[in-house]
Parts: C-alpha cells; structure tokens; sequence
C-alpha cells in the first residue's frame, strides 16, 4: 500500500504515502497520494500528478489534528478545509499522527520566527574547522544555560502552586471565623503566606525575564547561522554543477578532437589488418544489454532482442542482412565521422561569431482576470479575440515559427545518413523536439501583420538561415523558409485554428511541414499535432500535446507513425509520451522510437516482430525485438533565471535581438513587441490597439480596392455593398505576399507558398522599396 516509514519521522523531513480520503457519500473514501513538507500537507490523485496538478493543500501551522479510532483521523483548520482520513492500519495511521504532530510544531515555531526582525550583531560562517568547532561548544554551552533556567521556571512554578494553595485555604478559614480573638493571628498567618507567594511570584517574574532574554538574543543570531549555512550549501551546489558541465564540456571536445586510426574512420574496413574495429566492440558489449521493455502502449510492446542479434563475424550479421549490418554501422560511427568532418560545427566555432545576448529584461508581475476577458470568447477563434499583452510573451507567431530550428544539428546528421529509414529516425526526432520549448509557454505569440517578415540568419554560426512572411490575415497563415548549407531545406505553411471552450484552449495547427534533402533527394512531409492549454479558468496553466503525426518520404515510400500520448489522471504511464515506429513501403517495421516530447528521444533496431496479446480495446498488438535503445535527441537546458524570462530557450532570447539591415517589416521592429519586452505594457497596449486598427483600415481599403475592380462603374461603391458582396474575401487573393508565391507539390499533392527568392539579395543591397509600412 505505501513505503515503509520509519515510526518517527525527521521534523521537516518529506513524509510521502498513501491515505484513503473522504469525498462524497457516493463515492465514499478514495485512494489518494498524499505529501507531507515544509509544513503543508497537499494530496494528488496519483504520484505522476506532483509535477502539474495539486488537489488541495492544508497548512497545518492553523490545522487541528483529531483521532477517531484506531484507522480514521481528521485534519481541520477551523472550517474552511477539512481532511477525512483513513490510514491502512493501526500502526500506519500512528506514523502519519507523529509526522503530522512533528511538522505541525515545526511550522508554528518557523511562522514565530519569521516575525523576528535580523540580530544587530551578524554571524560570520567560520573559514575553517576550528570557527565550527567555537560555534558549537558556544551553542552547547548556551543551551546548558536555557536547561538550567527552564530548571528554575519549574520549582518556582511549583512553589507558586503549594504557596497559592496554603493562601486559598486560610483565606477560607478567614471567612469563617468569627470576630474575636482569633481575628489576628489568622490575619497574620495570611500575611506571612501572602508574602512568600508574592517573593516566589517576583522570583517566577525574573527567571521568565531572564530566559525570554537569552532566548532572544541567540534565537536571531541562530536563524542567521542557518542562513549561512544554507547559503554555502547553495553555493556548493552551484560549484558541483558548474564543474560537471565544464567536465562534461571537456569530454566533448577531447573526443572532438580525438584523432582516429584508419581503421576506425573506415567501418568497411575495421576487421582488416587483424585490429578489432571500434564497432565490433561495441557490438561485444551490446552481448549483456538489452532494450528494457516499456509500459505497453496501445498499439505495440518492445521487448530485447535474441543476443545472437548482436554477434558478427566479419562483416556479416546472424540473421540479418549485410544491407541491415552496414546501416547500424552507419549509425554507431555517425557521431565519429562528425567529430572528424571539417565542415562539423567544431571547426565552425573558430572562426569569429556575433555574441548573442542571454538575457532580457524580467517579467513584470501585472495581475489581469482572465475570466473577465474570456467569458465573452467561448466558440470563438483565438486570432479574433482582442487581448492585452498581459497574456502574451514579447515574440510573434513568425519567431515562434522559426524555434523549430532550435535542433538543426539534427538534420544536419540525417543529411549525413546514407540509409533512408536511419535518416527517417533522424527527421521523425526532429518534429518532436519543436514541442521541447513549448513544455512552460504558456503566454500567447504576438498575432503577425499581414505582411510582417521575420529574418533568423545563423549561416557562420550554425550554417542555416530561414525566412517567415505573413502571407494571409483570416485565416491567419504564415510561411516559412529555411536553407542548410549541410544540404536540406524545411519549408512549412501553417495556419491555426483555434477554439476557446472554457476550461482549457485547443490550438489545431494546419499546413504541411516539408523537407528535402540535396544528396539523397529524399522528400519528407508531416504535419503539427494539437496543442492544448489547460486550466484557464482555476488552477495554474500548463500545456499539453496529443495527436499523431505520418512523417512520410515521397521518394521512397518509407514511413514514421508517431503517437502523442495525451495526458490523463488515470494512466500510470510517463507524461509526455511519444512512441513511433519507423516502416518501409512494405510496411516492415525497421525501427522504433520512444521518449517525451519534453525531454529526449531515444531509437532501437528491430530485430523481428510478431503479433502478440489482445490490448484492452481487443485489438491485436505488435511485439517487436529490438537492440539497445540509443540516445538521438536530448533537451538543451534553459538558461538561468529562464522562469523570470517567460521560459524563453536561449535561442528564444535572441530572436528578438535588435539587428541592423533588417527588412522594415521584421518583427524586431514591431513597437508594440519592443515596448512589451522593455516592460512597459501598458504603452504596449495602446501601441498594440494602433497597428491593429491600422491593420483594418488597410484591410477595407483592399476590400474596396478589389469590388471596385469587378463592380460596374455606375455602381456607387459603399461598406453596405462591401458587406453584402460575396467578393468580401476577394482582398485575400489580391493580396499578393513579397517573398513567397502559391505553388502545387507534385511530391505532396498539397497546394503552399514556397519562398521565391530575392529577400537576402534585397538585404545585400539594402534595397527596401517593395516593403509597405505595417508599423
């Protein structure tokens, strides 16, 4: 049911388990996750939901904890929140009551001390062992004098309760008597006591001044100490991971730099000369590794392959094909022939690049209803919803186009491949990793002018540049044009549909994605999955991808499914799931690729394939025996203080870097963009009103433009015709976008713009005459 506890947990310390919770008298008690830390106590449905989704949390500093019988407690805080618990046993529940207890003391002594204001005489952290060592014989010996005040409380306190009692009793025996002789000696046997209760009072007095005292000026300098203590403990921390990454940074460069034996450059050569070749002994190792199983996804199962998969005698393969043999060769020595290219980007970093910046200024905390806004937008497209910047992040839709090059090297290497279906694992992983930067987006792209540009030259840093253009309005379409220098180009229309439906927002990307390679000529198009932001009313935002995507090689008729899992409160499978499985024409399967779309990808050789159990939908899945799975695509880290800077990866920083020679039409030159990245939102708001009404008065304009062209010239041309004219759409064909032009794929059979050329030329020359004046 849960872990084991020890029966006295650590004050303070995370106490994790699992609790049933009274929800209804339907549904009655219910199996719930519960985590105990710093003083909350919150609950989740299952573990997989700690990292997004908190079902409640009580603070148990104003908790009341009561217990019912040898199963069953309450948690309370007055009325407004009240846990219903039931442990699994007697001694369970005995657990939970001490952890509870413990933190619940921990947190009214931490919210006493957090009133307390800094000690005027600071802690200085020692510099060596024997400054500990003082500290601590000086904190033994002060907690040896609070002992022995607490001693002194406790006998005045006693005396106090035997004098007072004595008092009570004469003071009785006073009211009773009656007037005599007997009046003044009880009047002075209550005197006396009288006197000593006041002495042991003034005495209880002094010891309370003098603990209440001492305790104050140690408790500061204390909580000053921990401070301390902390702060270098960070410090340590920071040192630790600034030393791996510069460890791991090394590694990479002596392997870059590394110069390999001829038999190792040449794979079809490596047995020659009696000198084991590099890939035969990774293939010895492969002999005790296998591919560990994953969670049964609907549609296949992977399991480890025969070992006799992974034996070779020469340069032939057990069971398999020399064709099959020869491509993963091609992929163990992928990384080696690029460490080895001069065109690779080692040799691109010695030459003299711009330095980009890695920061931009933080997010301000402006607080806006949401609600207020979108109650009257349910039904509705989000690129006709008028919003304030408040929800958006200082980028347009056309720069957050162009992060889909944020892992370029991973075309560069399918560019390299010679076997199609190796460099279909390489293409499929690419889609995936243009949904890495969007995991904690959640602000909304700026929506782009018609006509509005976006420039991302990276040609001496990374061998690429791309061009986006706003090609159409309504429905709002941008495209997209990027060229390699390594010998691929992606080409991409998208246009988005999107639906508000109250509780969370579904964006539908629609277009086609393509990308050709020079060598191979080999021709690869796919489309975006369905992005969904969750929790837009209540709770915090966080966003989703589910879908599938066909990656599909017109040329040779080879295919990649892949499956974006949605996320659910009742699957016990990882968040973010994507799986893929990698086919010939045929329909043979040749690979298969698993991950988070989040996180990273990983790829495996199938051995061989059979059908095996029916799945819980009766369908019939795939079994699949494959080789140890490889790494193929892995998350850059974000930059530090990325939280503060709307999540933006450290390409995202840079796309809105000011740059000169520019088109007019860039982006970077939006003003309302600019002053929102400045921090200035509110003159952000007003310019952003600006342009957007400038934007109509243009669109009707060409709308009067386009029926004035094909309405008889008696006719009077007034917005009532304009409105009532079934040419009201004709101002979208007379639009023609600068850069691009609608061609048919024949490949594809799909109808897109495809760059034309003339931008980069025009950028040379600093000729921007054709450039209207969207800004």
């Amino acid at each position: 049911m849960s872990e084991p506890k020890p029966p006295t947990p650590t004050p303070g310390d995370t106490y994790k388990g699992w609790l049933f919770k009274w929800t209804n008298y339907i549904k009655g008690y219910q199996r719930r996750w519960f985590v105990l830390s710093n003083g909350l106590l919150s609950y989740y449905r299952t573990q997989a939901e700690m990292g997004h989704t908190c079902r409640g949390t009580i603070n148990l500093a104003t908790a009341n904890i009561a217990v019912e019988d040898s199963c069953n407690f309450v948690i309370s805080n007055g009325g407004a929140q009240t846990y219903h618990l039931k442990a699994n046993s007697e001694v369970e529940r005995q657990r939970w009551i001490t952890a509870l207890e413990l933190a619940k003391a921990k947190a009214v002594r931490m919210q006493a001390e957090s009133d307390d204001s800094g000690d005027d005489c600071p802690a200085v952290p020692p510099t060596s062992g024997q400054g500990g060592g003082c500290r601590n014989s000086e904190v033994q010996s002060t907690l040896r004098t609070l002992n022995s005040k607490v001693e002194d409380l406790t006998t005045c306190n006693d005396l106090i309760v035997k004098h007072g009692s004595a008092l009570q009793r004469s003071l009785s025996e006073l009211e009773g008597i009656r007037v005599g002789g007997e009046m003044g000696e009880k009047i002075r046997q209550v005197t006396e006591r009288a006197t000593l209760f006041r002495i042991t009072s003034n005495a209880m007095i002094n010891a309370c001044r003098d603990f209440l005292s001492l305790a104050q000026s140690h408790s500061k300098r204390w909580q000053k100490a921990l401070q301390v203590e902390r702060d270098q403990r960070i410090r340590l921390e920071e040192t630790l991971e600034q030393l791996a990454k510069q460890h791991n940074h090394l590694e990479r460069a002596f392997r870059g730099a590394t110069v390999l034996p001829p038999s190792f450059s040449n794979p079809a050569l490596g047995n020659k000369g009696g000198v084991p070749g590099k890939g035969d002994a990774s293939d010895e190792d492969d002999d005790n590794e296998f591919f560990d199983a994953m969670e049964d996804p609907a549609e296949f199962i992977t399991v480890p392959a025969d070992p006799k998969y992974h034996r070779r005698s020469g340069s032939n393969v057990s069971g398999i094909s020399n064709e099959t043999g020869m491509d993963d060769q091609s992929v163990n020595f992928d990384e080696l022939s690029l460490a080895s290219n001069p065109e690779s980007p080692q040799s691109l970093e010695l030459e003299p690049v711009r330095q980009r910046r890695t920061r931009i200024p933080d997010k301000p905390n402006y607080y806006l209803n949401l609600w207020s806004i979108m109650k009257n937008c349910i039904g509705k497209e989000l690129s006709k919803i008028p919003m304030p910047v408040n929800f958006n992040e200082p980028l347009s839709m056309l720069q957050r186009l162009s992060e889909d090059l944020e892992y370029y090297e991973l075309l560069d290497k399918a560019a390299k491949c010679q076997s199609s279906l190796e460099q279909m694992c390489y293409v499929a992983a690419f889609t995936v990793s243009s949904y890495s930067t969007t995991v904690h987006r959640t602000g909304k792209p700026f929506n782009p002018l018609l006509g509005e540009t976006f420039e991302l030259d990276r040609l001496k840093e990374c061998g690429y540049r791309s061009l986006c253009e706003q090609v159409s309005h309504h429905p709002p379409a941008a495209a997209h044009h990027a060229i390699s220098e390594k010998g691929w180009t992606l080409r991409q229309e998208i246009t988005l549909a999107s639906k508000f439906r109250g509780k969370y927002l579904s964006i539908m990307p629609l277009g086609s994605i393509q990308c050709l390679f020079e060598k191979s000529n080999n021709h690869y198009s796919w489309k975006k999955v369905t992005t969904t932001v969750h929790n837009i009313i209540v709770g915090k935002l966080w966003i989703d991808q589910s879908g599938e995507i066909d990656v599909v090689n017109h040329k040779t008729g080879d295919r990649c499914h892949l499956k974006f899992a949605p996320y659910s409160y009742f699957s016990r499978d990882v968040p973010r799931k994507v799986t893929g499985v990698v086919t010939d024409k045929d329909g043979k399967a040749h690979y298969v690729l698993s991950g988070t779309w989040d996180e990273k990808m990983e790829f495996s050789r199938v051995m061989q394939s059979s059908k095996g159990e029916n799945g819980t939908e009766g369908k019939q899945r795939t079994v699949y025996q494959t080789l140890k799975a490889k790494e193929i695509w892995k998350k850059n880290p974000l930059p530090e203080g990325a939280e503060n800077m709307y999540y933006f990866s450290s390409l995202a920083l840079t796309l809105n870097e000011p740059e000169e020679g520019v088109a007019p039409t860039d982006s970077r030159k939006r003003p309302d963009q600019r002053l929102m990245e400045d921090g200035r939102w509110d003159e952000a708001n007003a310019e952003k009103q600006r342009l957007e009404e400038k934007q109509r008065t243009t669109r009707r304009e060409r709308e009067r433009e386009a029926v004035k062209a094909v309405s008889p010239p008696e006719e009077a041309v007034t917005e009532d015709s304009i409105n009532d004219s079934p040419l009201k759409s004709a101002h979208q064909d007379n639009y023609q976008a600068l850069w691009f032009e609608k061609l048919d794929d024949s490949a594809s059979g799909e109808t897109l713009h495809v760059y034309k050329g003339g931008y980069w030329e025009a950028k040379e020359q600093g000729s921007w005459d054709m450039c209207a004046d969207i800004f």
